[in-house]
């Protein structure tokens, strides 16, 4: 019988990298998973030994690194030999006889110190995932350990750690049994926040974001949700949430967390510009204030000159207003839009409440009230005519919808799915009197074909629907377009669905687009995609298959630090009078 320790040098030599020409050839009857460890372990050779003297030296190296490997896979009494075969042409050549595959004994825990209660003792040994009888591989004891400290951490022993554990190889019976020694530490308990950090952030404010009560048990969970919690404000350049060291204890035996806030730069100006062939282009400036009020809130002002829409507002963001995860947003604009189907010209106002569920869920709900003057073509069911008119509304709009994000990446995704679903009842007043609820669907998905992810096919499906209203009584900018770079490409901004004789689009109470898209990695940061697109708009509370349009084309992708940037050229496949041969859209993120 001997005693070993065990650690991760014994087995970390076969995580080597593979080339083409390994060190030495292994020999020997074994299981080819097995011999492709050992492949590894060996290492590679940049080329065949020059005499037999290196080839020996190859050969002996080898035989270590593989005594190394199979120890660590539980193979304790195979014999491994070095040798050299050839004159002229000397191979390095390590022969491998496994012997028996020694097994897993019951392992034991011994707390060097600080002992946890019997239900937290017991609790943690159940997560050591170790069975006797298994093979005694050093990966899995190594494992178990970690389990063993993370599941006393996860319990309120935020300061357990593992000692030099013991364990016995015992060549007689062919067996591995571990015996783990653990100081638990004390069991901590939780006191307030505590703010290390110069800025204009109100600590009160910090500390009423922490999920726990003071004396509640440590919880590395909830430690991470107030990180979660300052990160999303989107004010810090940097957040910090640690407990405090044992030292720091209060007079009643609590902990505090220390909590440290790199701020964004106060006041930030960005201008932006777009450009595309349907939409045409438009230049955006933002003025931001951070951290304004001291609760990490964010003031914008924005002015945007562009073809179709152009505004001049300011928006105030509030999280967790009045409780975690919540956000206030009010906002306020005059707003032009100047588009094919109608001219709007409005003020706006709303406040939105957000709450987050989880990591990448939430809901929102929320009440807008635009007032302003419509410029309208439109179409006369009853005549059967076109009919323009001029219309002063005003519009009070309450409004829900929910989000989640079950994606890799809110930029560039490459698995899972997303969906968003809303409702907008709304009341119209003013020159008509009209109620209706304005409903609407989208779901997307991603799946990657390879293994690394260089070949994605995404999909989405957009269900959109108006009840209680019909195509002449509902404001032209609560009615459902299609065509653009966020919708059917190929056609212009508003382009699919029926028009009247002058081609104005016509606006619809019913909706469905559809898209597919293959993306793939080139080389480096660059990549292509090439994509469908279909949309239809109808006159019933269902959509209208029955007037499919669709356009087809190909795009690039450039990876930058924050996403990829697309560009997409593409052709509308149901060409109609006043459509343009192709549409060039340019934009950052992926189109869904």
């Amino acid at each position: 019988m001997q005693r070993l320790g065990l650690g991760l040098a014994a087995w970390a030599a076969g995580a080597a990298v593979a080339w083409a020409d390994p060190t030495a050839d292994i020999r020997g009857e074994m299981p080819d998973e097995l011999r492709a460890q050992l492949v590894r372990a060996v290492g590679e050779s940049e080329g065949p030994p020059s005499n037999r003297f290196e080839a020996r030296r190859r050969a002996r190296s080898a035989a270590e690194n593989a005594t190394a490997l199979l120890r660590s896979e539980g193979y304790y009494q195979a014999t491994v030999q070095d040798d050299v075969e050839g004159e002229e042409t000397p191979v390095a050549v390590v022969v491998v006889v496994l012997g028996p595959r020694f097994l897993l004994a019951t392992p034991t825990v011994t707390w060097t110190d600080e002992v946890p209660s019997p239900e937290i003792d017991q609790a943690a040994r159940g997560e050591l995932d170790l069975t006797a009888g298994e093979p005694g591989r050093a990966i899995d004891v190594i494992g178990a350990e970690g389990r063993l400290v993370a599941a006393l951490s996860r319990r309120g022993h935020a300061d357990a750690r593992a000692t030099p554990r013991r364990v016995v190889v015992d060549h007689a019976t062919q067996t591995v049994e571990p015996e783990y020694r653990i100081d638990a530490g004390p069991l901590v308990r939780l006191n307030g926040v505590r703010l290390e950090t110069r800025g204009r952030t109100n600590p009160d404010w910090v500390d009423y974001l922490r999920p726990w009560e003071e004396g509640d048990v440590y919880d590395a969970e909830q430690v991470a949700e107030l990180e979660r919690r300052l990160l999303e404000t989107g004010v810090y350049d940097g957040v910090g949430v640690a407990l405090a060291p044992a030292e720091q204890v209060t007079a009643n035996g609590h902990r505090p967390v220390i909590v440290t806030l790199t701020d964004r730069p106060r006041r930030i100006l960005e201008v932006g510009a777009t450009i595309s062939t349907g939409e045409g282009a438009g230049i955006d400036a933002i003025w931001t204030h951070h951290n304004r009020f001291g609760r990490a809130d964010t003031l914008r002002y924005q002015a945007r000159i562009a073809n179709i829409d152009s505004r001049i507002g300011a928006d105030l963001s509030l999280p967790h207003w009045r409780r975690p995860g919540r956000t206030l947003t009010l906002s306020g604009a005059v707003v032009n839009e100047d588009t094919d189907a109608y001219v709007r010209t409005a003020l706006t106002a709303s406040a939105d409440l957000r709450q987050r569920i989880g990591r990448t869920s939430y809901f929102t709900y929320g009440v807008g009230l635009d007032a302003g003057q419509y410029q309208e073509n439109r179409f006369d069911p009853l005549t059967q005519l076109p009919v323009s008119f001029d219309r002063d509304l005003v519009i009070l709009t309450a409004r829900g919808s929910a989000y989640t994000d079950a994606s890799n990446d809110p930029l560039d995704p490459t698995r899972g799915w997303r969906l968003f679903v809303s409702a907008q009842p709304t009341a119209v007043a003013g020159e008509d009197t009209v109620l209706f609820v304005r409903a609407e669907a989208q779901v997307s998905a991603y799946l990657p074909i390879q293994d690394d992810a260089r070949t994605v096919l995404a999909g989405r499906v957009r269900l959109g629907s108006i009840l209680g209203g019909d195509e002449l009584t509902v404001p032209s900018d609560r009615l459902f377009y299609s065509g653009g770079g966020g919708s059917v490409r190929g056609y212009s901004y508003q382009g699919v669905g029926p028009r009247l004789p002058d081609n104005t689009p016509r606006g619809g109470i019913s909706l469905f687009e559809t898209s597919i898209e293959a993306r793939h990695k080139l080389r480096g940061a660059l990549g292509a995609a090439v994509f469908v697109d279909a949309g239809a708009v109808g006159f019933e509370e269902y959509p209208d298959f029955g007037d499919l349009r669709f356009g087809a084309g190909v795009g690039v992708r450039y990876d930058l630090p924050f996403g990829p940037i697309r560009a997409d050229i593409a052709f509308p496949l149901d060409k109609r009078d006043g459509d343009a041969d192709f549409q060039i859209y340019v934009s950052i993120g992926q189109a869904f």
